[in-house]
Parts: C-alpha cells; structure tokens; sequence
C-alpha cells in the first residue's frame, strides 16, 4: 500500500471543512474542473474527472455537511493519484473517476447534515426537490458509472457488534428492494466491502462494522443500487482519542485505494459474499464518556447508575467544539465509554483539569 504520509493533504485539518478550506486544493488540481450545479445558496457544486480507463467510477463527500473525514481523504487520494507511485498509475490506466469533493457547500459552511432548505440529500434521491440532489443525478445520468462511493461519517456511539471495539469504518451494500435480496450489483459492491475489509483487519482488527441495511428507496445509495450500479456506503467512525478524525481519514484513504485497485485489477471476484456477512453489524455501545458511581458528585443520582454523556459539536468561530450532554443514566450495563470516568471519592473526584466541563455537569444535574 502506498506511503499515506507523502500523499496527506496538510492544508486540511480538524472536523471543519468548508468550501474555502478545499480552494486551495482545487487550486492545485492537473485537470479541469465543472460545475455541476448550483447550491440553495448560489453555490458551485464542483466535479472533475481523473484517469482514462473504460471502469467508471463515481464518488461524492460531504452530501451531509457535517461529514467532512472523507473529504479530506478525498484529496490525499486526490494527491496520490497525481504521483508517479506505480498503483496509482496503473488506477488511472484502467478507471475513469468522476470526483465530487463537496456535494452540500451550504451545509458544510453551516456544519449541518442537512442544506440550507433544511432537506437530507441523502433522503432526496427519489424526490429530487433540490437543486443539488438534481445536479447530482443529472451528473450521475451522463457519467453513467460502473460503480458508485458514497462517501459519510457516522457517530461515536457504534460500535462493531457487540463488542468494546469502536466501529472506526463501517460499510454498507445497500438493498434495493424490501427484500433486501442480493442482486448483481449488491454482490459486486459486497465483495468490494469484502476486500476492503481484509486490508483493514490488519491495520484495525475488529474495528469494522456493517451499516444497518434496511430499504429506503429515498436514500441515494438504495436508488442507485435499484439502478443496477453497485454501490457502497463508507462509514467514518471514531478511532482511540481522534475527535479530529485524522486517524480515521487515513484509514478511509487506505480502503478508497484498495477498492479502486481491486477494481483496475480485475481482483473483485477474488472475494466472497459470504464474507460480507462475517463483518458485524453497527451496534449502539458506546457513549463519549461513561461516567461511574456519579452519586460520589452528586446525591441525586442513584447508588449502582451510571452516566453516559455524549458530545454535541458546536460550530464556534469556525471551530468545532465538543460539548458534553448527559445522554443516558441507568445500570448501563453492557455499554462501553471512549473514557471511562470512576468516580471513587468525595474529595478527588477522578477528574483531569480537562474534564472540568464534565464535571460541573454533574453538579448541576438535577432529576
């Protein structure tokens, strides 16, 4: 695999990514750049192609503004591509790729899932109400892909399967239809999640999950699927102590690679469906912190509760910020924190100079 630390896009950091932070990796593109469409707010929506093979591939990030680790390695990926390393030459020899770095500019701007109408694009794909649901599938209709990524990030709450393990990449091959049957397409987008799966059980063993699969003809990726293009949900989760979700964006360039050498070299039947399935489902286990024996902080929680508290990101002086919020008190057995917090003594609390927040909101709880 390639050398992520030549190819990283250092001009992009952290959870904010908006359309003025990605300019200036436009900037630096060797190929021409399209507008496909106009935003709510007058904004361009921007494509470029990359490669000259006959295997047609189509991506897109930031279709929920507040998604933004796959834009970012969108462009390593972006820059890996332009390189003279021999995979990448040989991706560009046999595919054709169609880039959209940043479907939803507004929301990206305003850090929301959903556009400046207050619509999800990704439950827009039937109705086409708006403009940059339009502009995508009319760009889809003329590129006419072979394969499709769709390109998410996915809360800190998953974990893979039941386990103490975050589900750091999680995958799907949407249905297309109520049956969830394995049609053709879903196959060939299973055995790609498959080979991508292989290749990160060595770099984060039992950190990938499954994306739950039921049907939604107004999601983008089953109308796609319905369409008979395979397609695949990419799935940014959290990795150990990476809020920023760097780590993570390594790894999701690391799997868009391998999906797009296993297709240039003819490898996808290499791998099984069956596979697929051996892959655990996202499961709901985790909170940011688990908070331990809190009624040591304060009497109002009741002796043998626990406290899991998740973070809301606040967009602050176009900086995300993470804000503890009490989520759930209760046994919580079964659950798992990032953090685990014990509260032991009425004196010491367990408490880093760090969790201050945490703290004054146990304080001030009140039942």
């Amino acid at each position: 695999m390639p050398n992520y630390s030549l190819y990283k896009e250092e001009s992009i950091q952290g959870r904010y990514i908006n359309r003025d932070a990605i300019q200036p990796c436009f900037d630096k593109l060797s190929t021409p750049i399209n507008s496909i469409g106009k935003s709510v707010e007058n904004v361009d929506i921007n494509a470029f192609e990359m490669g000259h093979g006959n295997k047609k591939v189509l991506m897109w990030s930031q279709m929920h503004g507040n998604e933004s680790t796959t834009t970012k390695a969108v462009w390593d990926l972006v820059n890996f591509l332009q390189s003279e390393d021999e995979l990448a030459k040989a991706i560009l020899k046999e595919c054709r790729l169609t880039i959209i770095p940043m479907l939803n500019p507004d929301g990206a701007k305003a850090y929301t899932r959903v556009n400046s109408n207050e619509i999800d694009l990704n439950r827009d794909a039937k109705n086409l109400t708006q403009p940059e649901s339009v502009a995508f599938r009319k760009l889809f209709d003329a590129f006419q892909p072979d394969f499709c990524f769709n390109l998410h990030d996915q809360r800190t709450l998953f974990s893979a399967g039941k386990t103490n393990k975050p589900a750091t990449v999680s995958f799907l091959s949407p249905a297309s239809n109520k049956e969830r049957h394995i049609t053709p397409s879903r196959e060939v987008a299973m055995k790609l999640i498959v080979a991508m799966n292989r290749m990160l059980q060595e770099r984060i063993p039992g950190q990938v999950g499954r994306y739950d699969d039921g049907f939604n003809d107004n999601c983008i990726g089953d109308t796609l699927q319905m369409l008979g293009v395979p397609t695949i949900l990419f799935e940014s989760g959290h990795y150990p102590n990476d809020y920023q979700r760097e780590q993570t964006r390594e790894l999701i360039f690391f799997s868009i690679v391998e999906a797009l050498k296993t297709i240039a070299l003819d490898k996808i039947d290499d791998y099984k469906t069956g596979d697929y399935f051996s892959i655990p489902n996202n499961d709901k286990l985790f909170f940011d912190i688990l908070v331990k024996h809190p009624e040591v902080v304060n009497k109002e929680f009741e002796a043998g509760h626990s406290v899991g508290i998740r973070y809301k990101e606040v967009l602050i002086d176009k900086k995300i910020t993470f804000q503890p919020e009490v989520a759930e008190i209760g046994p919580l057995e079964g659950f798992y924190g990032h953090m685990t917090i014990e509260c032991v003594d009425s004196k010491d609390f367990g408490f880093t100079s760090n969790q201050r927040e945490v703290l004054d909101l146990l304080l001030n709880f009140n039942n």
